[in-house]
């Protein structure tokens, strides 16, 4: 019987989820969906200075958001401090580590020394072969001590098969006799970790590749402790532009998952983004469902090369990467409405617009009104910025077509009561209707018909472009049309 594929994402809960740790979680899922495996969700919150419990619920709410669901968890790190301990000593009893009394400031003057005569600056293994009579003085007297792994010496090296990047091999001279254990007591990360896997029975590893460089010495541990080594697929980092990684400390917000949910991205729209970087189809294919990536997901579809995500400080129309805003663009375009009609209800409430009716008796109109306008946006905080004036009667003019389409055509003062009289006038307040109105207007006036339009879009929209304005006009409604043109009156005052 085949072995059942288990994978865990462990992330740290010092702060919120960003794209690189989300990635690495989506993969994580992913390669679970696909083998029908096990995903498990570990918090690594040993380091309690850091840790906090809003940055758990946050890292959950995020996770929730994309989709990505567990099997098993959250665990919690800090609960199994006693195992990691106990491995401790059950490598020091079995000879594979053993306690190093060295204080700090003895390593340091030996790594000064070692610089000085440039010579290895790794632990030159003091206390490896400390004689029963001194281990004996020195727990008597109650000498402080690590406990570091004791690398196997001589001309032999660690190696694995990484998945992604083929095989990759370290010799022991170049590793040094590391800590697991602080004199403190408490276990490194690069024990628990290794401790936590084997219980939960963790089968594959898909990390960043920031995490290559442990291999080596986590692989060494697993030896140590005779259990079964699981398959390694490190992934590449994911870079600016300037390829710099990309981390919370540099970027901030903008490479928050929580940033792109507030800032109106559609939860699969987003996770599609994430896997193409560092991920292809086999067909090239860029936009694709859950079932089409579950079924095409392999790890050899990783990439090696880093992944460039664009971070824009600085651009107030996609503040941030545009294929990004791109493939969200394609799906709220083209997703039934009902599907994102949750998400434009949360922005309208958001923005204190929402009218319970909406989802009432006004409900046919606002799905019509939905689709007509989501050809023109671009993420679902459009709907309550650029699409206002189609929700509320309280919404901006853009300055800049307020200038250009009303005053700088100083008719429209006396055009726009004349449209509103003849619109209101109409019985069948139809496209056909409102057309043939607003043409006749514009013959009698012998003025361009696009002066009147342009006009009057911008004073019943507050914007200089969107959909058809006769569109615009059945949707905002014959009332609300009349009404907004002649209160447009004062604007040349």
């Amino acid at each position: 019987m085949e072995e059942q594929v288990i994978v865990r994402f462990p992330p740290s809960p010092s702060g919120y989820l960003h794209i690189g740790g989300a990635r690495t979680a989506i993969f994580n899922w992913l390669f679970a969906q696909k083998t029908g495996g096990k995903f498990i969700l570990r918090i690594e919150d040993t380091d309690a200075d850091r840790s906090s419990e809003e940055s758990v619920a946050g890292i959950l709410e995020s996770l929730k958001w994309l989709g990505v669901t567990w099997d098993e968890g959250p665990y919690f790190q800090s609960q199994f401090i006693a195992e990691h301990v106990a491995a401790a000593e059950k490598l020091v009893k079995s000879g594979h580590a053993y306690k190093c009394y060295c204080t700090k400031e003895q390593l340091d003057e030996k790594r000064r020394e070692a610089k000085q005569k440039k010579l290895s600056l790794q632990y030159d293994g003091t206390c490896r072969n400390l004689r029963p009579e001194e281990i004996e003085k020195k727990e008597a007297a109650g000498t402080p001590y690590t406990i570091r792994l004791k690398v196997p010496s001589g001309d032999g090296f660690v190696g694995f098969k990484d998945i992604v990047y083929g095989i990759i091999e370290k010799k022991f001279e170049d590793i040094e006799d590391f800590v697991i254990v602080r004199s403190n007591g408490k276990p490194l990360y690069i024990l628990s970790n290794v401790v936590d896997d084997i219980r939960d029975g963790i089968t594959h590893i898909l990390r960043g590749q920031d995490g290559l460089a442990n291999t080596p010495k986590q692989i060494l541990i697993y030896k140590a402790l005779g259990t079964q080594i699981p398959k390694f697929a490190h992934m590449s980092l994911t870079l600016d532009t300037k390829k710099a990684k990309i981390s919370k400390r540099t970027h901030g917000e903008l490479v928050a998952v929580r940033f792109y949910r507030e800032h109106g991205f559609l939860p699969w729209a987003f996770v599609n983004y994430l896997v193409l970087l560092g991920w292809s189809m086999p067909d090239a294919k860029e936009i694709f469902s859950k079932e089409e990536l579950i079924e095409a997901f392999s790890l050899e579809g990783i990439n090696r090369a880093n992944a460039v995500f664009d971070v824009r400080k600085d651009d107030p129309k996609f503040f941030t990467d545009p294929k990004a805003i791109s493939i969200n663009t394609h799906y709220l375009r083209n997703l039934p409405i009902e599907e994102i009609e949750p998400y434009i209800k949360t922005e309208l409430e958001k923005e204190g617009i929402w009218d319970p009716e909406f989802q009432g008796s006004k409900h046919e109109w606002f799905l019509r009104t939905i689709d007509l306008i989501r050809t023109r946006f671009h993420v679902t905080t459009d709907f309550g910025a650029a699409g206002r004036c189609y929700f509320s009667d309280d919404y901006l003019i853009d300055p800049k077509p307020l200038k250009k389409n009303i005053l700088k055509h100083e008719g429209l003062k006396e055009w726009f009561p004349l449209l509103a009289d003849r619109l209101e006038a109409l019985e069948a307040f139809t496209l056909e209707e409102t057309e043939r109105a607003i043409r006749e207007i514009a013959e009698e006036l012998k003025v361009k018909a696009g002066i009147l339009i342009n006009g009057m879009r911008t004073a019943i929209t507050g914007q200089p472009k969107g959909p058809g304005i006769f569109d615009v006009l059945i949707a905002i409604g014959q009332h609300r049309v009349v009404e907004r043109l002649r209160k447009a009156v004062a604007l040349f005052e």
